[in-house]
């Protein structure tokens, strides 16, 4: 056996602390005073309030701690964080997942904040990233936006099933039922009305080319006073919801003024727009330092396939893994729009459906859109130029794919002769000869 010295610590004074919803368990580990090579512990416990949490920071500030660890413990370790990092600690934030106790030890919060503590002396695990303070007021507005849009799409589709209930099948004949003519409609049978013919006339633009269809879904035989009550009630809370998301967007343009160029650079990408750039910003920041590659991003962001082998076996079915929701969200939206859309993406993600599942040729454009915003963001200067819907089809090669379209051809009983032409004279030669 040959003598060997354990490594140095990553930082010699740290403090792990527990999380709970009232009261935090805090571990000081600092070198011990006697023994040389030793470590010395001390453990309190501390309540989350303001005045506590000022009197933990102090508590800190005596020992001389470098740095806090803690357990990202639903949102209760915001007031402990937030704190010490305004108070000037360094904070590292752990996923709770990578901190669990060990089989076998016993676990109680003292012990938890000691393992803490441990764990940030030795640098075991990397911190969880947290965005900047106003970065994180962005968010809170973004986030709310977000779930405030979910809250009205819910409403409009119980609303579509309310009128499903009562045989009224406007949905069948007009697309969106919230649009204008939707709407004064919806309106207009909650009010009273139940003539066909009058609600059928509402209808505006090309879908007065509908009238009839429309008299047909609009026959109120089986709407009731009670329906009409519901209808009232679901309408007045979507106009409350379409308000309140209009205020969002006014408070949240004003917070992006700072960010005008980050937003205008991940505008240009295709499929997204404004409130998809707000949101990205809003959950990675606008320094890429954190990031070193796309590929930490995409990997953060849940958005690179995750694999799990084992005995040479793939197990589960490669998924990305659970991620940052707002994220996917926001690329899953730009994703979907993007393949309408005749540019380098919309191509591609028309190119990979042909051979894999769309949602899965969904999520390799997502993590496309994150590359293209990593590259973005990390350069102030940068542009975004696409590359054309005909790029794979100008990188291919141009003769081979002619031949493989000469022998469908010749298949199918045609006799083909290839031509190319001369780059210097422009004459057409047998393929075979072209220069």
């Amino acid at each position: 056996m040959e003598e060997v010295e354990d490594e140095p610590l990553f930082c010699d004074r740290v403090a792990g602390i527990d999380i709970g919803k009232a009261t935090v368990m805090v571990t000081v580990r600092v070198p011990s005073e006697t023994r040389k090579g030793g470590r010395q512990q001390e453990t309190r416990e501390f309540g989350t309030t303001r005045r506590e949490l000022l009197a933990l920071a102090d508590w800190l500030r005596c020992w001389q701690v470098e740095k806090a660890g803690m357990e990202s413990t639903s949102d209760y370790w915001k007031p402990a964080y937030f704190l010490l990092e305004r108070e000037g600690f360094d904070c590292l934030l752990y996923h709770a997942s990578q901190v669990k106790a060990l089989p076998g030890r016993p676990k109680t919060d003292k012990l938890d904040s000691a393992w803490l503590a441990k764990v940030t002396e030795r640098g075991s695990l990397a911190g969880s990233f947290v965005p900047p303070e106003e970065i994180r007021r962005l968010r809170t507005h973004t986030r709310y936006r977000r779930r405030l849009v979910q809250m009205r799409t819910a409403q409009k589709e119980r609303c579509e099933k309310l009128l499903e209930d009562a045989h009224l099948k406007l949905s069948s004949v007009i697309s969106d039922i919230h649009g204008v003519s939707g709407r004064d409609m919806l309106r207009a049978i909650a009010a009273g009305e139940r003539n066909p013919r009058v609600l059928a006339e509402m209808a505006r633009g090309v879908m007065r080319g509908k009238i009839r269809r429309l008299e047909e879904a609009l026959d109120c035989s089986f709407f009731t006073g009670e329906h009409a009550f519901i209808l009232t009630m679901m309408l007045d809370s979507i106009d409350q919801l379409t308000a309140q998301v209009a205020v969002l967007d006014e408070k949240i343009a004003e917070m992006c003024e700072p960010y005008e160029r980050q937003i205008a650079q991940l505008d240009a990408i295709p499929g997204f727009g404004v409130t998809t750039a707000q949101d990205l910003i809003a959950e990675i920041g606008t320094g890429m330092s954190v990031f070193p590659t796309a590929g930490h991003l995409a990997s953060w962001a849940r958005q690179a396939p995750r694999v799990a082998e084992s005995a040479g076996k793939r197990k589960g079915k490669n998924a990305t893994g659970r991620g940052n929701p707002y994220i996917g969200g926001a690329l899953g939206e730009a994703s979907v729009s993007v393949g309408r859309t005749q540019t380098f993406l919309g191509a591609k993600y028309r190119r990979l459906n042909t051979h894999m599942p769309k949602k899965k040729a969904q999520v390799a454009i997502m993590r496309t859109q994150l590359v293209i915003a990593h590259a973005l963001l990390s350069d102030p200067a940068a542009e975004y130029q696409d590359l054309g819907p005909d790029y794979y089809e100008r990188r291919a090669d141009a003769r081979r794919r002619a031949r493989g379209h000469a022998r469908a051809l010749e298949r199918l009983g045609y006799k083909v002769t290839l031509q190319a032409p001369d780059p210097e004279t422009g004459e057409y030669l047998p393929i075979a000869t072209a220069s």
